[in-house]
């Protein structure tokens, strides 16, 4: 049997990754700050291009680029080196330093479970403005490419997807990977998921920054891994490709030939002093991996899951008119953005607010793995303080545009609970919950789907925390007991399964001392 298609391994891993009461408490993980991980990938010994650090700034407004399709775009839409340096910095780069008794964390433009940034960037490009071809490495620590390979490599990656349509035309493509060890330092084994997360928040503001700089972009799943990861020279025991984001389209005839990529073997920095490897999440990549252009032609058969049927009464969202709604550009909020630590439990946003939020945020998402308009998660909201909207339980109709409530009450200490019992979703004004038909997926997708599943509940939530703070409110991400947030939101999620959680409020103000 093909190994994606054993859909034991995704099971196997996601159940034995499940947080509990119990799981948690057992569990003899603890964190080694003195082995703590380097925060970036460093070449020591390759060439580094300084990148431009005065990046174009678009104007366009926060909650039009999360949400709007890209319009006006011609055949040609090319990129050049002030472009991609833009899209770096947005998605990866440093926005803010703070300093702490054990040293200093630099926090980057998309959030990240623990601050621990192990997703790393790579461009491969043909020839643009500023650049040569090559395949490269994005270093946030100077904001600089470090060049891996002189030439044009397209053509490979082309190959590897099987020549899906966006890659072969990209003049540039945009490979994410995910390190292991740098999350599974506080994580452990469950880091598998949070590739997911992590790298579905840093895609939104990719998705944003090009979509608001008039350059196609799409979330690419369908290829080959052994090809993306021979062309960067991973250790892949360490560190695999994830997705790919070609950037842009050039003429049809642009695309160069496969070329050799022979063995590297390029020094890096240690991470730590010594690292420990969780087999749990090698042998999900393994099984969820594809090893054949062959295997690639789910893409052209893709899945179609039905949405939930109504089951109750509901509400219609009362998004704010676009005349009414903040006009901070997507720069500006992605620098303004980041994890709320405190939200202010007496404090409510409004139903429009709200309304504004999932109307921008699921308007459909750009990947080759989703049929236009279709969605692998459903979305579950716990409202707490909601100016006209009642407390209670609630079920998002994407299609219809409505909540229906499932249940009414006052439920803060049962948000707790499932938030691994922190005040954070205690205290927010809604908790939005993230659940997915994986029986459904995992048949329609293979082990593929695990990580189609969660890249998108990463990449809606990134939209989620984009709308939030272009709105002026605060957002977290954060995790949760598995089960019990099924069982929370049950009968109508039986089946489902629970995969990310992100909660949104008003940040407490510090009072003056």
């Amino acid at each position: 049997m093909v190994k994606n298609r054993d859909i034991q391994a995704a099971w196997k891993y996601h159940d034995g990754t499940k947080h509990s009461y119990w799981s948690v408490r057992s569990s003899t993980h603890y964190l080694d700050w003195a082995n703590r991980p380097l925060p970036f990938k460093i070449y020591p010994a390759i060439e580094a291009i300084a990148l431009p650090r005065d990046v174009p700034q678009t104007g366009v407004a926060a909650l039009a680029a999360i949400s709007e399709q890209l319009r006006g775009v011609g055949n040609d839409a090319i990129p050049d080196l002030r472009d991609l340096a833009g899209i770096l910095f947005f998605s990866a780069g440093i926005t803010k330093q703070r300093k702490y008794p054990g040293g200093e964390i630099y926090f980057r433009a998309a959030a990240c479970t623990g601050a621990l940034y192990e997703i790393e960037l790579y461009v491969v490009t043909g020839d643009v403005e500023g650049l040569n071809a090559g395949v490269y490495h994005f270093n946030p620590a100077d904001m600089s490419l470090g060049l891996l390979r002189e030439g044009d490599f397209r053509g490979n990656l082309a190959q590897g997807t099987a020549m899906q349509p966006a890659v072969a035309r990209a003049p540039a493509t945009i490979v994410c990977t995910g390190t292991y060890w740098r999350n599974a330092w506080k994580y452990a084994a469950r880091t598998y998921r949070h590739f997911g997360w992590d790298g579905g928040t840093l895609l939104a503001n990719m998705l944003a920054v090009a979509a608001a700089s008039g350059l196609p972009a799409e979330i690419v799943l369908g290829f080959v891994d052994a090809e993306v990861n021979r062309l960067l020279d991973l250790d892949t025991r360490r560190e695999v490709s994830l997705c790919l984001v070609p950037i842009g389209r050039g003429a049809e005839d642009s695309l160069p030939a496969p070329r050799e990529a022979t063995v590297l073997g390029l020094e890096t920095i240690p991470l730590s002093k010594r690292e420990m490897e969780f087999p749990a999440m090698l042998e999900m990549h393994e099984a969820s991996s594809l090893a054949s252009e062959g295997e690639v032609a789910w893409r052209e058969k893709r899945p179609v899951l039905p949405p939930s049927a109504p089951a109750g009464e509901g509400g219609r969202l009362q998004p704010l008119s676009e005349e009414e709604q903040p006009k901070d550009t997507i720069e500006e909020v992605i620098l303004r953005r980041g994890s709320t630590r405190t939200f202010d439990p007496e404090a409510s946003i409004t139903l429009a607010q709200l309304s504004t939020i999932l109307d921008r945020a699921t308007r459909g998402l750009s990947a080759d793995f989703l049929e236009p308009g279709a969605q692998l998660n459903d979305i579950y909201l716990i409202a707490h303080a909601v100016e006209g909207l009642a407390a209670g339980a609630y079920f998002f109709h994407r299609g219809r545009k409505t909540l229906e409530l499932l249940k009414h009450g006052k439920f803060r200490g049962e948000a707790g609970r499932l938030g691994l019992e922190q005040q954070l979703p205690a205290d927010a004004c809604v908790d939005v919950f993230f659940l997915a038909d994986l029986t459904r997926i995992l048949e329609g997708y293979g082990n593929r789907g695990y990580r189609a599943v969660q890249l998108e509940a990463g990449a809606i939530g990134g939209k989620v925390y984009l709308a939030a703070y272009g709105l002026r409110l605060g957002a977290s991400g954060l995790t949760f007991f598995d089960d019990e947030v099924v069982e929370f939101f049950s009968p109508h999620a039986d089946g489902k399964s629970a995969i990310f959680l992100l909660a949104i409020g008003k940040a407490l103000k510090r009072k003056a001392r």
